[in-house]
């Protein structure tokens, strides 16, 4: 066997393991999201939406606080993996801690404030694994690709396996994403770290070369806006479902699988399609028609028909997301990488903060329809204004062009 082929077999083999670390940590997070009622109510709050979404937003607000830090330390280090598997390990222990959050009698403050430190761990893992791929040679689409369909293949079987659970015992999806999240951090640690990147530099420079790439900004700002919708839907869609069609934790966990299932299973070929043609047709037409089909659901006058548009919307949403992800590994320095990324994930968990936020007190304001106006005029309005920066970066959306970057 040839060297070349020896080396593609074991950069394959990496981006496998990476691409099931990624997917298990979104298992892990969206086990809790169809029953999110239910897990509330078990840990003291109400059964409200305000109440669903502050449980969401605390986990996302250490997210965005410490998802860049998480990238930069990395980058200081040369390391990913290590850190990776310490913030799976962090995040399980979170979710015992959640778990065990009633027999020590701790208020809803309180396990606001568990949500926040596992979050903070949480997201060390999820961001790290994402970088990892992005190191790997191959191509930046089929890498961010690979991670796009973990991501939507684990939020699909988290949502179906977690709606199940919550329904049977709400503490149920919390010891699951424990589980699954520890065997995770195994799974990191046997990565092996000589196919990543093994440069050291401070922490400083890497923030000081992130600090040089204004132009990192365009896709932050799609990365924003498609998580905001995500947010939305982990939120509001999961209510909309059980209050709109009167379905129970499963079912709005079924509801949510008609959407993650197609953006998982089109992620990949997605991913290569970007490589082939450039960024800009799939991040601009992409967003346009991805935030008419969230009207659409909003619209929709029965179960089947709101289901349906949920399966346009997840395919849809796979055209955009791994080409927007490519996009900042194709603007950003090799040394600065792991900061792109994380800078990245600070704007996405962000989005999905705001998603929440927004979705949360549109809803109780204004209702359901309102809220799927908002969140996907947003998305209409984010491919407008910034097509022609997309163009311009992806090099005309011509395949083999450079992406332009600012002068080193």
């Amino acid at each position: 066997m040839s060297p070349e082929v020896q080396t593609c077999g074991v950069i394959g083999g990496t981006r496998l393991r990476l691409a099931v670390g990624v997917w298990g940590v979104l298992v892990s997070q969206v086990f809790l999201y169809p029953g999110v009622e239910d897990v509330v109510v078990a840990l003291g709050g109400d059964d409200t939406v305000r109440a669903g979404m502050w449980f969401l937003v605390a986990e996302f607000a250490a997210f965005v606080a410490f998802a860049s830090a998480w990238g930069a330390v990395s980058d200081a280090l040369g390391r990913r993996m290590p850190l990776a598997a310490a913030g799976a390990f962090g995040g399980a222990a979170g979710y015992l801690a959640l778990a065990a959050a009633p027999a020590l009698g701790l208020p809803f403050v309180g396990v606001l404030g568990i949500r926040l430190l596992g979050g903070a761990a949480t997201i060390g893992a999820f961001s790290l694994s994402i970088t990892a791929l992005a190191d790997l040679a191959g191509g930046n689409g089929r890498n961010m690709g690979a991670a796009g369909i973990a991501i939507g293949l684990g939020a699909a079987l988290g949502s179906v396996i977690g709606g199940r659970l919550a329904d049977a015992d709400p503490f149920l999806p919390v010891y699951a994403a424990a589980a699954t999240l520890a065997a995770v951090g195994v799974l990191f640690l046997t990565v092996p770290e000589d196919r990543l990147l093994a440069d050291r530099l401070r922490v400083g420079d890497a923030l000081r070369g992130l600090r040089r790439q204004p132009a990192l900004a365009v896709p932050y700002a799609f990365g924003f806006i498609d998580r905001m919708t995500a947010g939305f839907f982990a939120l509001v869609g999961v209510f909309y479902f059980r209050t709109a069609f009167g379905l129970n934790a499963a079912g709005a966990g079924l509801a949510l699988a008609a959407f993650f299932l197609p953006f998982a299973l089109l992620q990949y070929p997605a991913g290569v399609l970007s490589d082939r043609i450039g960024r800009a047709i799939p991040v601009v037409a992409g967003s346009v028609c991805y935030g008419l089909g969230i009207v659409a659901v909003g619209l929709a006058p029965a179960l089947w028909l709101a289901v349906a548009a949920m399966v346009a919307v997840g395919a849809l949403g796979a055209l955009v997301a791994p080409a927007t992800m490519a996009l900042v590994t194709d603007v950003a320095t090799p040394d600065t990488r792991g900061a792109a990324l994380g800078g990245f994930n600070v704007f996405g968990s962000l989005g999905f903060l705001v998603g929440f936020l927004l979705g949360g007190f549109t809803t109780s304001t204004a209702g359901f329809l309102a809220a799927f106006l908002v969140v996907g005029l947003s998305e209409i309005a984010i491919a407008v204004v910034a097509a022609r920066a997309v163009w311009r970066l992806s090099g005309g959306s011509q395949p083999g062009h450079a992406p332009v970057r600012p002068a080193e």
